[in-house]
């Protein structure tokens, strides 16, 4: 089996210029009427996630819990309409077009994001790629719960490597936001600031 030339993309801050952590749930606020009396929760946990006081597992399920009594179904509509409205237009075009340009030189394009499944699935019916790794939930008695670990830094990896096989696949170009693990194996690592695309120094 041939080694497949792979290109992993963040998505939130990344090609999406925006967060959907915190913009989904604006809009799911708007679709509802809610009042943000939960702000101050959310707000909390976001605290104790960057503080580092709970880990991304715990952080995910807590700050979601806004979509507790909300069944998949009903969390897949909004999330239609909301990708519906967001992309392209808060995508970054400068990724976008390397996306293209990647993809005709026969690399194959992998989005990686910690965002729930159960909200960013149906971007990719907008926006197409080669496979796609989120965090994973189970509906269970009307709350949503992680299933394994949150898709970040390393369980990123691992996602990959569970798809394509260990030693499958060479990871040419890499982008995130974030100083993330998935940098450290690219060729070629960039990083997103305000937009901008700038190498990585590992």
């Amino acid at each position: 089996m041939s080694v497949q030339r792979i290109a992993i993309f963040d998505i939130n801050g990344t090609l999406y210029k925006k967060t959907s952590k915190e913009e989904f749930f604006k809009y799911v606020c708007y679709r509802n009427n809610y009042k943000l009396l939960s702000l101050y929760h959310l707000t909390l946990f976001k605290l104790l996630g960057n503080l580092r006081l709970i880990n991304q597992t715990q952080f995910k399920e807590n700050f979601f819990n806004y979509l507790d009594g909300l069944p998949p179904d009903q969390v897949d509509r909004y999330a239609r309409e909301y990708w519906s409205v967001e992309y392209s237009y808060y995508f970054n075009d400068g990724l976008l077009k390397r996306v293209e340009e990647l993809r005709n030189e026969g690399v194959k394009i992998v989005c990686a994001s910690g965002g729930l499944d159960v909200y960013m699935r149906p971007l990719f019916e907008f926006f197409e790629v080669n496979a796609y790794f989120c965090t994973q939930v189970r509906y269970t008695n009307q709350t949503y719960q992680v299933v394994g670990k949150a898709c970040k830094e390393e369980e990123k990896i691992r996602r990959v490597e569970e798809h394509f096989g260990k030693g499958n696949y060479q990871v040419v170009e890499a982008y995130s936001d974030d100083p993330e693990a998935m940098l450290d194996i690219a060729e070629k690592p960039y990083i997103v600031e305000e937009d901008e695309v700038n190498p990585y120094n590992k």
